[in-house]
């Protein structure tokens, strides 16, 4: 259901169908509209409908299956998400079909649509879909530059460098509680930005009001909770930039005062707090902070709330208290990234729900066009008062009013800052008895620009009594004046205001009055002393942030020129000092005033209205400005009325550029050319207004001035004396004057100009001059401009962009922008292949070569980027590539191929077009889920094989043939063939026949060409065999019926050329085994590769085709011998295969393939030991060879490796060769036995020479033995448990020799890695039958303990350790492992009691090592060790190693003496479970018990003894003398466990006195110890 077919015919009620054959029920066919693509054999029926639902329909298909997998694999997860997604992809398909949606509503759907079938396509592992506007795009109607960028998801130009991090920052705070503070009144909280550095706040203030239990007043108004501190840059994110919070209480004026003495409430000072912004960096998401409060105390230090912030910074905080560890302010603060807008986008929410904005001090980094503010900040800093007849200091608070003109208070324009609404006024803190009070307190006054003229700010100070009735008296007031009589504003600063006295409200209820009143001490005149003497001051400082007010007098007299013609030079000179914020909010009076100017005064100010529209166009370049550029544009387009402007510009413009190459000083003339865009946009404008007042006139002196302008360009880029500079700024610009130039020029005279210009350029600049890359960065603008879409210009400049090109690609320079302008031009440049490909080909495939070599050799010094943009790169110039190929047609490739001027020529380009088609096969090329961008690169690759196949037969067989080329020719059909991407047989049916559709099977058309190029051979032939035997049989394993019908008349033919050239087939029958050795160890796949070698057999089994040819040859017999011969081994090697399998260790693949192995399969057995490191088991793989010959002359052939030679030789030749890995292994003495043996056999000779090598051979090894350490080797028991595992290993236990350092958890791990779905089992107990059928795998692994064979050597006292460690890790058949258990009780007060070992014993098929690191169990045996046994075992073990270590210590092997001091005070004073004492109280519990075996017990014990005070007497003798105290140490308690054992012999042992025991012999230091106790047993 859901298939398309295709009605061929209709006959009552039945349809017969094409696509699926056969005759269906009209009922169960749907109509629908299609058209029919590429129609014949391949065609492809289309629906008429949106591709969006066709791609729908195809992915939910299927989907579908590969959900039910999903069910069936147990990943239920991945199940349940896809169950969803695809309900969600069939409700929006209903939507889409039903068509009621609108334009953007639909767009938005199908967004939807493409994004979830993007994740399902990633979670299944499909393939990518490229896609344009959310419809799938053709790769055949799209150029291949533009599929590579939309599968690589570069829809710009590529560069290769990580994205920079975005400028501009923003800080969300949210305040949630005061926690804990108790304080019973309501509360203020003040936050700001503040720069520790400089001393002084970033950002105004933020406002929240809490109420007495500490939370938010207005909870249900979460704008007034949450602020955004907006705008702040890249350097405000220093550790030193903090965020400040000040709490202000409102209540009485002490804290502690009863409620009844007073009813008037005070802003008092409360606490602060600090954070550094720093420490927020690294928040991802809003992370709650509770920040420490510090609280005022006491009222003498409220005189320094100014700078209790910056005490807190600076530590010196010691006389604020510290909120408790749980009381804070709980806020949630996050930093966020971006614009504004992007802002409002990613966080909806935020901004829905209601967010306040907190404003940067002045204008952000980047000031926006259109942005309108006008916020003046007022701070009140200090006060000076006097007493004013009181014995005590005042309490002074300000009140602020603003008043506009009339004297009439502005309502809501006072504000203590965002976050809570304006008030009509302000009440400053209360300082307690302060007659110097430092508020600190920042004002916003957001005064409209029509009121600011005429408005003052009004400040009133009134003492605040403590008494009963807690009256504000006035005392006094100050005022400022916010715009001065000529327009200009209140400067930016600090303002010491004069306190005019005043003790009635009434008084200030005229504000005419006092407004004529001095407010200034600076504005003072200077006879007026009264004022001046007086000690009373107020300071503020004002800080104003318009777009519309200035304070600048300067900028003032360049916009009221006409009211001032004698200020014109001085306010022109003026105006690049003016801040270029200021020039910005005026920018099109500024423009109007300048060319106002020009057109009144050009001859007297022409030059400086030039350098001033300079100053100004390149304040725009500036990053804060730039986005006023198109402010600019648009004053340009809809404002600018210069019409005569064109002529003083164009002459200014070209006098600067004539002094170029004379001037000194280039620094102006650089600046001039850096505005050159937008001068031409003045002159292009200005001529097109010319023209329509005009009508036309003068239009040929306006071409003559633009061409003559363009001479002294051309002349000032010619010159190379001077330095690149100027010549660098022009290039960069030049680009952007073409689109102004074509508004008035014609295409070709644009083209012509732009051509004669870069072409004047100096071509001998040095490959390291900086200009060279700029000249690129012209090119690159050059193709992406208005001016090269057009085919008619495009011809004209392409010649000029190639030659540039071509020269930084030769030199492997500027990679990335050349790889952007070769896209760009190979994708517009549809018309001009012939000249690119005349002018690139050759250069663009030496660059794809040099990229790819160093990407495989890591070598990316020239390149200056990452390996991840390597690849990138890579994969643009293959797009690029690609591209062009696609566009070439026969004449096009005739061209190419005429054009070389030698054969060598031609074969050099045919060498490097196969090379690079190789790389272009890799699987790395591009990512796994590209297989469009790989469907196309093999239809490029094969269409041009098939022309460059032609030029390969013409110019490079008979007598001019060239094995290379053709070599490299036949590697890359082969290569091309077994592509994973082409093997269509693994690929769902829906996918399968897309790709037939569209391409076909390329593979046959591949083989097909092979096969005709084979036939134009000839003789020939033989040079391919036998190196093609083995490609082009892994050609036909392919399984491709038409493919392997091409494919086997190859076969044959080489058999034929064979015999006739050596009279068999041995080299055939040789490369023809090792090939397909070959192919199973590459482990192509489980039953698929199974089933395709199946399919192979009756290739040389009853295969019609070439058996026939065979029988008609006169070499039938040896024919068939060969087809038998691989017959009859091919269930070998598929055994052989099956152990290959890919991921698996080289050990293990070796283990299981020995048993059947002939002399050839021997020496890979040995090839593999040596590729693995496995020098021992090499040895004794080889050694199975070896023991095969005799010591004979019998004559031997030619064979494997080995030359024509006797017995005896090959023999002799085999025993060095296996010396020589034994001493490799580090096995000596097995190396030394042959060794032996050859002597013998040299001695029989008499060849006394080779015998006195030999001899010599066998000392070095010898003293090899002695001199060289030997790692001792970890063994490791393997059980393969479950139906999973492959037959050789299921249900089956191995015993593994690990490698060199190799541990249990590594080898565990190693094992789990090579089994990635094995299930670690945890225990070591045999598992049960459950286990052994499961449809798993399970892995048991632990460690094991070597039996030695040979005690002898192991046991005899004095051999030196270094021989005994081979006799104990050599030669190994059995193997032990210990399993500790309790029988019975157990008793807890010593578990050793109960404690009884459970040992089971392993044997092995062989002895480890041998011709395997992995040899399977034979039998296993399990007894039980009873604690007595088990403790005789550990006390004779520790013995042994006591002994061991004391000879090292006497024969000064051992360095250090620790190992030994160590292991006395391990038995001494052993601490784990009790130590020794819990073994004797068990020797005294079986003595009692009369065991049978207290004997053995009690003579380890007494042994022990006896070495304890030998290994302390030569432990006296070598101790160092800083370890001297632990040797006493251990003498004590070695006297105490002596008593211990004297006791234990007195009352215990069953003898008479009589009987002689052996007991301690001690040291002199034990005389008297000894003495004690013989008189004790006496």
């Amino acid at each position: 259901i859901g298939d398309t077919v295709q009605i061929l015919e209709k006959c009552e009620g039945t349809v017969c169908t094409v696509h699926y054959y056969g005759i269906f029920p009209s009922s169960y066919i749907h109509l629908k509209n299609a058209h029919v693509k590429n129609k014949g054999q391949f065609e492809t029926v289309i629906p008429v409908e949106d591709s969006v639902i066709t791609e729908m329909t195809s992915a939910l298909r299927d989907w579908g299956a590969m959900w039910k997998q999903l069910y069936v694999k147990n990943e239920g997860d991945l199940f349940h998400r896809l169950w969803h997604v695809m309900n969600e992809i069939l409700d929006l398909r209903r939507q889409v079909l039903v068509g009621h949606l609108t334009h953007d509503r639909m767009r938005d759907v199908k967004q939807h649509i493409t994004a979830r079938l993007d994740w399902g396509n990633e979670q299944l592992g499909l393939d990518l879909v490229p896609r344009r506007e959310f419809s799938m795009v053709d790769p055949d109607e799209i150029s291949v530059t533009e599929l590579y960028r939309l599968v690589s998801g570069l829809h710009a130009v590529f560069i290769c460098s990580l994205s920079g991090s975005r400028d501009t920052h923003h800080l969300f705070v949210h305040v949630k509680s005061l926690m804990n503070a108790n304080v019973g009144e309501e509360l203020e909280v003040f936050f700001h930005i503040y720069d520790g550095r400089e001393n002084r706040p970033l950002s105004e203030r933020f406002f929240v009001r809490l109420n007495k239990s500490g939370l938010p007043k207005s909870p249900e108004k979460t704008e007034r909770q949450c602020t955004l501190f907006v705008d702040l840059g890249s350097s405000d994110l220093r550790k030193d930039v903090y965020i400040v919070v000040h709490i202000v209480r409102i209540g009485r004026m002490g804290a502690g005062e009863k409620k009844n003495l007073c009813s008037v409430q005070y802003r008092r000072p409360f606490g602060c707090a600090v954070v550094s912004i720093a420490d927020l960096l690294t928040a991802d998401s809003k992370d709650d902070h509770l920040l420490k409060v510090y609280f005022f105390t006491k009222c003498n230090t409220e005189s320094e709330w100014n700078q209790i912030h910056e005490n807190i910074i600076k530590k010196v905080n010691s006389r604020y208290n510290l909120c408790g560890s749980n009381t804070g302010l709980a806020v949630a603060l996050q930093l966020l990234h971006g614009d504004i807008e992007q802002l409002r986008r990613e966080y909806m929410v935020l901004f829905t729900r209601g967010v306040s904005i907190t404003r940067k001090l002045g204008f952000s980094d980047v000031i926006m066009p259109g942005e309108m503010r006008n916020d003046l900040y007022i701070t009140l800093e200090k006060g000076e008062f006097e007493k004013g007849g009181k014995s005590v200091a005042r309490n002074v608070e300000i009140t602020v009013y603003v008043l506009d003109i009339d004297g009439q208070i502005l309502k809501g324009h006072v504000a203590a800052g965002s976050g809570e609404p304006g008030g009509d006024e302000y009440h400053s803190l209360v300082l307690y008895h302060n007659n110097g009070p430092r508020w600190a307190e920042q004002l916003k006054l957001p005064i409209p620009v029509d009121t600011f003229r005429g408005s003052h700010v009004r400040f009133e100070f009134r003492h605040c009594s403590t008494k009963d009735k807690g009256e504000k008296k006035l005392f006094g007031y100050s005022f400022v004046p916010l715009m001065q009589e000529d327009g200009r504003t209140l400067p930016d600063g600090t303002h010491e205001l004069i306190i005019h006295k005043c003790e009635e409200n009434t008084s200030l209820a005229d504000c005419s009055r006092y407004l004529k009143l001095p407010f200034s001490k600076a504005n003072l005149p200077s006879n007026n002393q009264t004022l001046k003497g007086t000690k009373e001051s107020f300071w503020i400082t004002s800080f104003l942030c318009s777009t519309k007010l200035t304070q600048n007098g300067d900028m003032l007299d360049l916009l009221k020129w006409r009211a001032h013609p004698e200020r014109i030079n001085d306010s022109l000179s003026k105006l690049k000092e003016i801040d270029g914020s200021e020039i910005v909010k005026f920018l099109q009076d500024t423009l109007d005033t300048l060319f106002g100017i020009l057109d009144e005064s050009s001859q007297r100010y022409g030059l400086k209205v030039f350098d001033s529209l300079v100053h100004i166009i390149n304040l725009l370049q500036d990053s804060k400005f730039q986005h006023f550029k198109p402010v600019m544009d648009t004053y340009i387009e809809s404002h600018f009325a210069g019409a005569l402007s064109y002529r003083d510009l164009i002459k200014v413009l070209k006098w600067y550029v004539d002094r170029i190459v004379d001037a000194e000083h280039q620094d102006h003339i650089q600046q001039v050319l850096k505005a050159s865009e937008y001068i031409f946009k003045y002159i292009i404008q200005s001529r097109r207004l010319f023209s329509l007042a005009t009508g036309g006139q003068n239009e040929e002196e306006f071409r003559v001035c633009i061409h003559e302008l363009f001479m002294s360009i051309r002349f000032f880029l010619s010159q190379e004396n001077k330095g690149t500079s100027p010549v660098a700024v022009f290039l960069r610009t030049f680009p952007a004057v073409y689109g102004e130039l074509l508004k008035i020029f014609t295409v070709r005279e644009v083209a012509g100009f732009v051509r004669e210009t870069l072409g004047s350029l100096p071509t001998t600049l040095h490959a390291d001059c900086p200009l060279e890359a700029v000249k690129l960065q012209c090119i690159a603008k050059t193709v992406e401009s208005q001016l090269y879409t057009n085919p008619e210009s495009r011809c004209i400049l392409l010649p000029v962009v190639l030659r540039v090109l071509q020269a930084h690609m030769q030199e492997q320079r500027d990679l990335v922008m050349c790889a952007s302008i070769l896209t760009s031009i190979v994708f517009q440049s549809q018309m001009c292949v012939e000249l690119i490909v005349e002018s690139l080909l050759g250069v663009l495939l030496r660059t794809i070569l040099e990229i790819s070599n160093r990407a495989n050799t890591d070598d990316l010094t020239n390149f200056r980027f990452s390996s991840v943009c390597v690849l990138s790169l890579q994969g643009e110039f293959v797009a690029c590539l690609l591209a062009l190929l696609r566009q070439m047609t026969d004449r096009h490739y005739q061209q190419l191929l005429q054009a070389f001027s030698s054969k060598d020529d031609l074969r050099d380009f045919l060498l490097q077009i196969f090379t690079v088609f190789r790389i272009l096969i890799r699987p790395e090329m591009f990512p796994k889920d590209w297989t469009v961008m790989r469907l196309v690169t093999n239809n490029v690759i094969i269409t041009t094989v098939l022309y460059l196949s032609d030029a390969l037969r013409k110019n490079f067989l008979n007598d001019k043939f060239d094995y290379k080329v053709w070599d490299s020719y036949f590697y890359l059909s082969v290569i091309f063939i077994n592509q994973p991407c082409l093997q269509l047989e693994s690929f769902s049916p829906s996918k399968r026949k897309k790709i037939l559709e569209k391409y076909g099977d390329m593979r046959v058309m591949m083989g097909c060409e092979i096969f005709s190029m084979w036939q134009n051979l000839g003789e020939h032939k033989l040079n391919f065999i036998p190196a093609m035997i083995g490609p082009f049989l892994e050609v036909t394993l392919v399984p491709q019926p038409d493919l392997r019908n091409v494919m086997i008349p190859i076969f044959h033919d080489m058999m034929d050329w064979e015999q006739r050239r050596s009279g068999n087939f041995k080299q055939v029958e040789a490369k023809l085994i090792d090939k397909l050795d070959s192919l199973m160890s590459e482990g192509k796949g489980d039953e698929t590769y199974r089933e395709l070698f199946n399919s192979i057999i009756p290739l040389f089994g009853p295969y019609p085709s070439l058996l026939k040819k065979i029988e008609r040859e006169t070499w039938r017999e040896s024919g068939i011998s060969l087809i038998a011969t691989v017959t009859r081994l091919m269930e070998r090697l598929l055994d052989y295969r099956d152990c290959m399998k890919l991921g698996e260790v080289d050990g293990k693949k070796i283990g299981c393939t020995v048993k059947e192995m002939y002399i050839r399969y021997i020496h890979k057995l040995y090839d593999l030991h040596l590729k693995a490191q496995n020098y021992t088991e090499a040895s004794y793989t080889l050694l199975l060879y070896d023991e095969l010959l005799e010591w004979s002359d019998r004559p031997l052939r030619e064979f494997l490796n080995y030359p024509m030679q006797s017995e005896w030789q090959r023999k002799e030749y085999l025993h060095l060769t296996i010396v020589q890995n034994f001493d490799r292994g580090k096995c000596w003495e097995n190396g030394i036995i042959l060794c032996r043996e050859l002597a013998d056999q040299y001695e029989s000779y008499y060849d006394y020479r080779n015998l006195s090598k030999m001899r010599m051979m066998e000392a070095s090894l010898y003293d090899k033995i002695m001199d060289q350490q030997r790692l001792e080797p970890e063994f490791f028991r393997v059980g393969f448990y479950g139906k999973k595992f492959p037959f050789f290993l299921r249900n089956k236990e191995f015993v593994c020799r690990g490698h060199d350092y190799e541990r249990l958890e590594a080898f565990q791990q190693r094992m789990l890695n090579e089994f990635p779905h094995a299930i670690a089992m945890q225990h070591v107990n045999q598992p049960d039958q459950t286990i052994y059928q499961a449809d798993a795998q399970y892995l048991q692994i632990y460690a094991v303990t070597p039996i030695p064979e040979s005690q002898e050597v192991l046991q005899r006292d004095g051999v030196p350790d270094n021989i005994k460690s081979f006799y104990k890790f050599n030669h190994i058949w059995r193997f032990r492992y210990d399993r500790p258990f309790h029988k019975g009780t157990k008793d807890k007060e010593n578990e050793f009691k109960s404690l009884w070992v459970e040992r089971t014993t392993l044997t092995l098929v062989q002895s480890l090592p041998g011709i395997s690191r992995w040899f399977e169990v034979e039998k296993r045996e399990l007894v039980e060790v009873s604690p007595l046994e088990n403790a005789i075992e550990v006390i004779e073990n520790k013995n042994l190693q006591l002994r061991t270590l004391i000879t090292q210590c006497q024969s000064r092997q051992m360095q250090n003496i620790n190992p030994l001091t160590m292991c006395l005070n391990g038995v001494i004073d052993a601490a784990v479970n009790g130590g020794l004492a819990r073994y004797q109280e068990m020797m005294i519990e079986f003595m009692q018990t009369k065991e049978i075996k207290h004997s053995s017990l009690l003579h380890s014990v007494i042994s022990q003894a006896h070495i304890l005070e030998y290994g302390l007497a030569v432990h006296e003798k070598f101790v160092p003398q800083d370890m001297r105290p632990l040797h006493k140490k251990l003498v004590d308690q070695f006297i105490v466990l002596f008593l211990f054992l004297s006791l234990l012999l007195f009352f215990c042992v069953p003898t008479s006195p009589r009987t002689p025991l052996s007991i301690p012999l001690l040291s002199p230091s034990f005389c008297s110890l000894r003495v004690w106790f013989h008189l004790g047993m006496q």
